[in-house]
């Protein structure tokens, strides 16, 4: 990094500081009202249960809007946090005489500042390209503004030893690791794409079809579907000499798109729990909202392009692929290298680097066996239990990986020589995606999201809306690092605003209205976790495929822009012309 850049990123961080300790002491915190609503029945025995995320939960106790401190006029006389966050309330409606069950709750944002430390971070990402600074930094300045001058005790130490931490730190670390570890002692991986290469990719263009395609067949989405397609095509598409950023594109815009368009999975029983509205039919049951959601599929707009996008470019059409895509394409059918110059990729050497056990020759089917033991598991698990169960899934995988190489005669000693090799190669990037998720937790805690929904405001021309939503989640997505943390904020506030809307300015079709903003909802949360640094499928695609952090987000951002451009311009069309 040049001195000036240097000096200009300490000066940037210090000011932060300086800002963030100021707010600290200065501004208090401004605390607003949130009516979530959910669908609720009474029991057996007459008490009140609501339905949320696929549980069914009882309510304690319920009492009138106007005696509740958490409503607005009561938090704006407040010179304290109020003594409670949450409360069922009975709440009269506007447009008729009767009342409905409303959860209220009290978040706070300190206003435009809330999103100070994601700006930070990202920033410093794109400054330095080291990743570990620029969380770190972020981490530091939100810490700062909550008064958390402790970070490591206050902020550090409870996020790392949280349930999602130690899930990282298993499936990434451990299980991931040490499954691609295996794999580069035995030579499997090797195995595999020396047989790809035989029978069906015979170039790089073939390399990226067989990628978009399997991102197609997995289509799980999130994060299970970057490890499994990443760490399947690496060792295809390096051997076929594929640029790693042009990799790394095709494997995370084919994840989450995909999973939104095609629904068999866990997105629809998660997101309907936020879409109940009172009084609005078609969304009144789960099964109703489930249908809602499937029926809202055409209009996913955004995620179609971003799935056709990833197309051209595996069938070398870079008409729409931005220039950072076409110079990667032209570096490497050059002659050149297959990362950019002064690229950081955030898998370590080990697992590029030649560990063959000496004397062992690996089968195709020490790759594919794992691979299909491991999608097995995941599928039969989410439709026995709901959910798949990803850990479960990835443990099988190593542990029959690991059962194959010990009966082909390979000894424990180079077995755990392997996973040691694995390890190493992904404990930088398990660090990242902890400190990734450090930040989204106190990015939402400041209440970023909360402003840019707050801001918005019932009288907005019909038009507008979709476009606004879309605007609105991309920012808290890419601030966040997450779609479905975006989802949880946006949906329970989006959805009521729109019926209103629909319903106030006399729109002739309110159901279709209602399904284009819950699609740009949908598809501005999947942009914005897509392109964010600070997203773990962005990190764990830039880990997989071997690909600068930060080199996959400068490259990826511009082809997601146009995709974003061009479904913003068909949900405005649609609300004009058929709402």
């Amino acid at each position: 990094m040049p001195n000036f850049n240097k000096q200009f990123t300490l000066i940037l961080f210090l000011i932060s500081v300086v800002c963030a300790i100021y707010l600290n002491f200065t501004t208090p915190p401004r605390w607003v009202e949130s009516q979530l609503r959910y669908e609720t029945y009474t029991d057996a025995n007459g008490k009140w249960i609501y339905k949320a995320a696929g549980k069914e939960i009882l309510i304690n106790a319920i009492v009138n809007y106007e005696d509740s401190p958490l409503r607005q006029t009561a938090l704006n006389q407040m010179q304290s946090a109020p003594l409670v966050t949450q409360q069922w309330v009975w709440l009269s409606s506007a447009q008729s005489t009767q009342t409905e069950l409303v959860l209220l709750k009290a978040d706070f944002h300190f206003g435009l500042w809330s999103l100070l430390p994601a700006f930070i971070a990202i920033v410093l990402c794109l400054l330095t390209r080291e990743p570990l600074i620029a969380l770190s930094g972020g981490i530091v300045v939100g810490a700062l503004m909550l008064g958390k001058f402790d970070v490591i005790n206050d902020v550090l130490i409870p996020t790392l030893g949280s349930t999602s931490a130690a899930s990282i730190l298993i499936l990434y670390l451990w299980l991931l690791g040490g499954l691609m570890g295996i794999w580069a002692k035995t030579g499997a991986a090797q195995a595999f794409a020396e047989y790809m290469s035989q029978h069906y990719v015979k170039g790089p263009r073939s390399a990226k079809v067989v990628t978009w395609f399997l991102g197609v067949i997995f289509f799980q989405g999130g994060t299970m579907s970057t490890v499994l397609v990443g760490t399947t095509v690496k060792p295809i598409a390096d051997k076929a000499r594929v640029s790693h950023e042009e990799l790394s594109y095709v494997v995370d815009s084919t994840a989450s798109p995909v999973a939104s368009l095609i629904a068999f999975n866990a997105w629809p029983t998660y997101i309907q729990g936020f879409l109940f509205i009172p009084g609005v039919a078609f969304l009144a049951t789960e099964s109703d909202r489930i249908a809602f959601f499937f029926a809202s599929v055409p209009l996913s707009f955004y995620a179609i392009f971003a799935l056709m996008g990833t197309l051209l470019l595996s069938l070398n059409i870079t008409t729409f692929s931005g220039p950072m895509l076409k110079k990667a394409r032209q570096r490497v059918e050059g002659g050149g290298s297959l990362d950019a110059p002064n690229a950081s990729p955030i898998s370590a050497k080990e697992l590029h680097s030649d560990n063959v056990a000496q004397g062992y020759k690996a089968h195709v089917a020490e790759f594919l066996l794992p691979l299909i033991i491991l999608i097995l598991v995941a599928v039969i698990s989410h439709f026995v239990l709901g959910s798949p169960q990803i850990h479960w899934a990835f443990a099988s995988a190593l542990l029959m990986s690991a059962g194959m190489a010990l009966y082909k005669g390979i000894g424990l000693t180079q077995i755990l020589d392997g996973f040691g090799i694995g390890l190493k190669g992904v404990v930088v990037a398990s660090v990242i995606l902890m400190l990734a998720l450090t930040i989204g937790t106190l990015s939402k805690e400041l209440g970023g999201g909360i402003y840019l929904v707050e801001s918005l405001g019932d009288q907005i021309p019909f038009w507008c809306l979709p476009v606004i939503l879309q605007l609105m989640t991309m920012l808290i997505a890419f601030s966040t690092g997450t779609s479905w943390g975006t989802y949880a904020i946006a949906f329970p506030l989006a959805m009521p605003l729109a019926w209103t809307i629909a319903q106030t300015q006399g729109l002739a079709n309110p159901e279709l209205y209602l399904m284009v903003c819950f699609a740009t909802v949908l598809n501005g949360s999947v942009y914005g976790d897509q392109c964010s640094p600070i997203s773990d499928t962005t990190i764990l695609s830039s880990m997989t495929t071997g690909c600068d952090l930060m080199d996959h987000v400068k490259s990826q951002i511009i082809p997601a822009t146009y995709a974003a451009m061009l479904a913003a311009l068909l949900w405005t069309l649609s609300v004009v012309f058929f709402a």
